[in-house]
């Protein structure tokens, strides 16, 4: 736990001041670097025995994927389907590729590029108007909502939330989780987004929480597919980078989609 702690408000005291002070800029510095390692993170569980190979396509279809949402929108669909046919041009064409695995090959390359590229959500939320209080809304609601989830669970849980996947879940702890998390949203956006009202901060505090629960999920769904225990170890106490924001891929999104769809 003191080594979680430790690990966790390091990683606040400089992720904090650059977000606040260093604006977009360091928002893309920040997204680029943590992708880098996400991707060596992926490529290691995914293709432990083609890591370096792997890594290479994986941060070709990432790098489509950052340059066409954040620069060339209106291009973005058509850059992600011809890299998708590419994919399956480069897994089917390689030499000594091993055809009965090609299409397993090819949704782990897919699977990857979709899944870590979320990160990207981070970049569009800072570029928006309000660009920082969005961002505290994000990564309050998955932070205070790990946090809550993790001491109600400690002290109440006893009903397994999905065991099949991840089995310290409990259904208290994703409660205590919505409720810190709807919390930090309404202290966050009285501070700083004052266009956000009641509802706003119920529906994203609440959906966003789940949200964060589901990614958590997801990433354990992906860790027991590839029979390993953390993504990576270069975070004391947390495992790899993809185990500490697994929630953050996802709350990024939905926290996006909120605040261009419906408060756009």
């Amino acid at each position: 736990m003191k080594t979680r702690l430790i690990a966790g408000l390091t990683g606040l005291a400089i992720l904090l001041p650059a977000v606040i002070w260093g604006g977009l800029i360091a928002v893309h510095v920040i997204v680029s670097l943590s992708l880098l390692i996400c991707v060596y993170e992926y490529a290691s569980m995914a293709f432990p025995d083609d890591r370096n190979a792997a890594m290479g396509w994986l941060a070709l279809g990432v790098g489509t994927h950052y340059a066409g949402l954040v620069w060339l929108a209106e291009k973005h669909a058509t850059m992600m389907a011809l890299f998708g046919v590419a994919t399956l041009i480069f897994v089917t064409l390689r030499p000594g590729e091993d055809l009965h695995r090609a299409t397993d090959r090819a949704g782990r390359y897919l699977l990857g590029v979709t899944w870590v590229g979320l990160l990207v959500f981070l970049v569009l939320l800072r570029a928006l108007p309000d660009g920082l209080a969005w961002c505290f809304v994000a990564l309050g609601i998955s932070w205070l909502g790990d946090t809550g989830a993790y001491f109600a669970g400690r002290s109440f849980g006893s009903r397994k939330l999905y065991e099949r996947i991840s089995p310290n879940k409990t259904v208290e702890g994703m409660v205590g989780g919505v409720i810190t998390a709807t919390i930090g949203v309404f202290v966050i956006t009285a501070i700083g987004l004052p266009s956000a009202n009641p509802v706003d901060c119920l529906i994203l505090g609440v959906f966003g929480c789940i949200g964060g629960v589901l990614g958590d999920l997801a990433e354990s769904m992906v860790k027991r597919t590839f029979d390993v225990k953390d993504a990576g170890n270069i975070m004391p106490g947390h495992g790899g980078l993809l185990d500490r924001i697994d929630s953050v891929l996802f709350v990024g999104a939905l926290v996006y989609g909120y605040a261009t769809l419906v408060k756009g």
